[in-house]
């Protein structure tokens, strides 16, 4: 696909879903959203957020300080894996608390926030992609998993089962198609992650709404497979 199709289609699903609200910028409030991310949906996360965001909890030191039950009921809103949550926020207040000028060297110059996000933990490579996106000015591509899914069955790469391959496959196809400007790099992904999450699911995805279903080679097959012989 060309880089006029990439855009065409982060359109087509901004007209399907509207606007989308994107990570936070700050480093610890885009690691507590990682954290609230992490095998739940879209809106579980982001009630947790909002949650944690009227304790107020979205700082190392409000962690810290905030009322364990208020933090607890408000992790909870995310869904499984509770005590993992709770750990992994604790976790990483009490880094950016001893690491105070984290938010800074990920923000700065890409060899120095990669070295910082090594240090950090609880934080895999999706995530410090991410951050590397999300919190700083780099226009890295994640090696999301709902990004990479829409992504080959759009044509963007060829399928192999080797997952590492493919998603470098899908990172680099996509760069070409894609200016190396952060901000519309940040609109794709989270328009491509979005969809993968919510309509272009791994299991029964939903083509039969999908908006890019016309020019999808996945949807097509699918559709032919599913005519009467």
């Amino acid at each position: 696909m060309s880089t006029l199709a990439i855009r065409e289609a982060v359109e087509r699903l901004h007209e399907f879903y509207g606007p989308l609200v994107p990570p936070p910028r700050d480093p610890f409030a885009l690691y507590v959203w990682e954290v609230l991310d992490f095998h739940t949906s879209p809106l579980r996360r982001d009630a947790a957020l909002a949650a944690l965001r009227r304790i107020p909890a979205l700082t190392p030191d409000s962690v810290a300080k905030a009322v364990p039950k208020k933090l607890e009921a408000a992790v909870m809103l995310a869904g499984p894996y509770h005590d993992e949550r709770i750990r992994a926020l604790r976790g990483g207040a009490e880094f950016f608390r001893r690491h105070p000028e984290t938010p800074a060297r990920i923000a700065g110059p890409l060899r120095a926030a990669r070295r910082a996000l090594r240090a950090f933990p609880q934080l895999g490579l999706v995530g410090a992609h991410r951050m590397l996106l999300f919190a700083s000015e780099q226009p890295v591509i994640p090696a999301d998993p709902h990004l990479t899914r829409v992504a080959v069955r759009l044509g963007y790469g060829a399928p192999t089962p080797n997952v590492r391959l493919q998603i470098r496959r899908v990172r680099r196809a996509l760069s070409t198609g894609l200016v190396p400007d952060p901000e519309t790099v940040r609109r794709a992904v989270l328009y491509l992650s979005h969809h993968g999450s919510a309509t272009c699911q791994e299991h029964d995805p939903h083509c039969h709404v999908c908006p890019l279903r016309p020019d999808c080679p996945y949807a097509g097959a699918r559709e032919t497979d599913q005519e009467p012989r």
